[in-house]
């Protein structure tokens, strides 16, 4: 791949306690990555994205972390992450890793000394307000984001209690990041997946905030917690770190910001490489507004010369095929979608799973559901667990080949005709379109490379748009009518995500169906 090889990457997200588990304890681990790799080099990935593995405590799926320096042996050890990235590497595939800047966990030893009353600079302590915390700002999994320790001063968690916010002001918590950056590089991985990249600064004085929509960004200006224009700064010092080795090591920040233009400024040619499209990701299945967040996001990036990211689904959302309507109207909806978000330029992501159409489990018992947010909600958020079913490899077995002890979380029955096993030789299966669609786009240099699109004007509520490249173009267009739409006949269709009939010189272009020609 080109040395620019992130501009037009498709990216895969491994949720590492759910992909595959190689020892038979329920939960995945690297060895069990490292034994499906063939899987991601024959779906025609360039890179995959591995979520925490470091040591921790589990009070939040690893995003909890003790040591930044070490791998949980729930997950493997080390020698596990080397043979997997030398393993990946020989398949041609580049390894992402995440790192936890925001905040670490209670059981840290940083942590652990502040509680003893030394270091607590290095995290964000302040006394009460009365018997009241500092201010009001409330954490994303609920509740208040301060907790009161013994000597009646409190320290702040956007997150969990178990997730202390890390000071970032302070030069000795960002000397540490770049080292632990330098680890990691030094071992072979190519790049970090930033986790809140947005919240590491916070505003000066920590002001109250007010009212009850603190998480939901709704205006145009940054949260006193989120998306503060101090977090640049750093972005800058470890872009510095990463460009000092060879390979294009990338950053791609997880950045939830009030609009495309603030998410751009974690793109300037000095900071990040990439940031998630969270505005695409929460866009509706509605022609005005892909058409409006397609247009908006790049145009965004367009003064930074960055490229945009795609993506659909991820461990922290629900998955798209029951976002987009569920059963056949949902999956009709997320090969559509697929076909969409691979013809527009930039880099695409994709969570494990969704190439094998599957959908959120909605009915998780109580009793086995494990997310943070579901205690801290008091049992009214049911989090995040439903993305996170591990996968099903083969029909039959236990845990569907997961692994041969269960899985940590429940699968449903019917996943065995949703399995890698059962789906990899039906030309018609998600799967077989995920290969065919990952294949065709690698092969035409008008898809993934390149800056913009050009719409056409065509039928009502039908994106269409063309784009060239290198002397060859090719044409996109997506039926969000609800209704058989006539287009012009192109001749030899590239792509198309549903079948299709031709009558009188015309394509008829079924609903939630995307097509792709040469033109």
């Amino acid at each position: 791949m080109s040395q620019d090889w992130w501009r037009h990457a498709v990216i895969y997200q491994v949720y590492v306690r759910s992909f595959a588990d190689s020892d038979g304890d329920g939960i995945g681990d690297l060895p069990g990555i490292r034994s499906r790799l063939p899987h991601l080099r024959d779906l025609g990935v360039d890179a995959v994205w591995i979520t925490p593995f470091y040591a921790s405590p589990m009070a939040d799926g690893g995003y909890d972390v003790a040591d930044y320096r070490a791998v949980d042996p729930l997950f493997g050890g080390l020698d596990d992450v080397r043979s997997l990235v030398d393993d990946a590497h020989a398949l041609g595939i580049r390894v992402i890793v995440d790192i936890v800047p925001n905040h670490s966990s209670d059981q840290h030893a940083w942590f652990q000394e502040a509680l003893a009353g030394r270091g607590r600079e290095r995290y964000i302590f302040r006394e009460g307000v009365g018997d009241q915390p500092p201010n009001d700002w409330e954490s994303v999994f609920g509740g208040p984001a301060w907790t009161r320790v013994e000597d009646g001063s409190w320290y702040l968690h956007l997150f969990a209690p178990e997730q202390p916010d890390l000071n970032w002001e302070l030069p000795e918590v960002r000397a540490e990041f770049r080292d632990v950056l330098r680890f990691w590089l030094d071992l072979g991985v190519d790049g970090f997946r930033v986790d809140v990249a947005h919240g590491m600064i916070k505003a000066p004085g920590l002001p109250d905030i007010g009212h009850a929509d603190q998480l939901k960004l709704l205006g145009t200006e940054p949260l006193p917690f989120f998306d503060q224009d101090g977090v640049h700064e750093i972005h800058r010092e470890w872009r510095a770190v990463v460009d000092s080795y060879d390979g294009e090591r990338v950053l791609v920040a997880e950045a939830w910001t009030p609009s495309a233009e603030r998410t751009a400024m974690y793109l300037r040619a000095d900071e990040m490489h990439q940031a998630f499209n969270f505005h695409y990701l929460t866009a509706e299945w509605d022609f005005e507004a892909l058409r409006s967040v397609i247009d908006s996001s790049l145009a965004a990036v367009a003064p930074v010369g960055a490229p945009t990211t795609w993506v659909l689904s991820n461990h922290d959302v629900q998955r798209h095929v029951t976002r987009y309507g569920g059963g056949e109207i949902g999956v009709r909806r997320a090969r559509a979608a697929l076909a969409l978000m691979l013809a527009l330029p930039g880099s695409v992501y994709l969570y494990q799973g969704e190439e094998l159409g599957l959908p959120e489990v909605l009915d998780l018992p109580d009793e086995v559901l494990q997310d943070p947010m579901w205690e801290r909600s008091g049992h009214t958020e049911r989090g995040r667990d439903g993305c996170r079913v591990p996968l099903p490899w083969t029909s039959t077995g236990p845990s569907f080949g997961f692994g041969t002890g269960g899985s940590w979380l429940p699968q449903p029955a019917d996943w065995a005709k949703l399995s890698v096993e059962a789906q990899s030789d039906d030309q018609d299966s998600m799967l077989s379109f995920y290969r065919n669609a990952l294949r065709a786009r690698r092969e035409h240099p008008a898809l993934g490379a390149g800056d913009g699109v050009t719409w056409v004007d065509g039928p009502a509520d039908v994106l269409w748009f063309e784009r060239r490249a290198d002397g060859r173009g090719i044409a996109c267009a997506v039926n969000l009518s609800g209704e058989v739409v006539p287009l012009p006949d192109p001749g030899a269709v590239l792509l198309a995500s549903s079948y299709y009939g031709v009558r009188d010189g015309q394509l008829l272009l079924p609903p939630d169906t995307a097509i792709w020609w040469e033109i």
